[in-house]
């Protein structure tokens, strides 16, 4: 079956594009699961696996490249910022949900930690937003709702790892919340191309909406 064909798309409602209330969110870019040179990448290579190739060959040459330019168009359009980390308050975990403990741990991703720093490619900087998460879904651990009502968003645009753990966490806990939400499909990634195009095409199904980098920053453009 065809997405045309999806019966589900009668019950969706149009988007409305509006620059003014939109924002960018971008979602656990750090070194301890978004880099070939962080804990993840490091424990896999000395186990001899292949696992993370994809991963991180499409995090270099996709997804960090793409959330650059989107960042730099929403300060264009002076449009808020918010970068969401995961990790915990305590090295060994014990501050986050039971079934996150042992990721963060052996990743050694907790507060003060090299693994748990942003990109330095996305470093933020004065005037953007960071919370730091200790569930899959930043809206379960952060304050984000809040933050996001106080600055007169609701409609966010996400990107950002892993596409089938925190970022489609986070995009349907927004949606359920009344934001409109729109995966930027080129601007995240995964472990496994195929969890990847499950997720954007199960997302689209009643959600939120699904776009490249390109086509974000035009509408936004229009719409500013």
């Amino acid at each position: 079956m065809s997405a045309s064909q999806d019966y589900i798309r009668d019950y969706m409602s149009e988007p409305m594009i509006d620059a003014a209330s939109a924002a960018l969110v971008i979602i656990d870019m750090q070194y301890a699961t978004g880099s070939r040179q962080g804990a993840l990448g490091r424990s896999l290579k000395e186990k001899g696996s292949s696992v993370g190739d994809y991963r991180f060959a499409r995090i270099e040459d996709t997804v960090l490249p793409n959330i650059i330019a989107l960042r730099s168009h929403f300060h264009q359009l002076k449009r808020p910022v918010l970068h969401v980390t995961l990790g915990s308050a305590l090295p060994d975990a014990s501050d986050a949900p039971r079934h996150m403990r042992k990721l963060l741990s052996s990743c050694n991703n907790h507060l003060g930690s090299p693994e748990h720093e942003i990109l330095a490619e996305l470093k933020p900087i004065a005037g953007e937003h960071v919370l730091r998460k200790t569930t899959v879904g930043a809206f379960a651990s952060t304050a984000i709702d809040s933050l996001l009502r106080g600055l007169g968003v609701d409609q966010l645009y996400m990107v950002g790892v892993s596409t089938n753990m925190c970022v489609e966490t986070t995009a349907r806990e927004a949606a359920d919340r009344g934001y409109q939400v729109t995966l930027v499909e080129d601007a995240c990634g995964t472990t496994f191309e195929e969890l990847h195009h499950v997720t954007m095409r199960n997302f689209q199904r009643l959600f939120g909406r699904v776009t490249s980098t390109q086509q974000a920053r035009a509408e936004l453009q229009e719409a500013a």
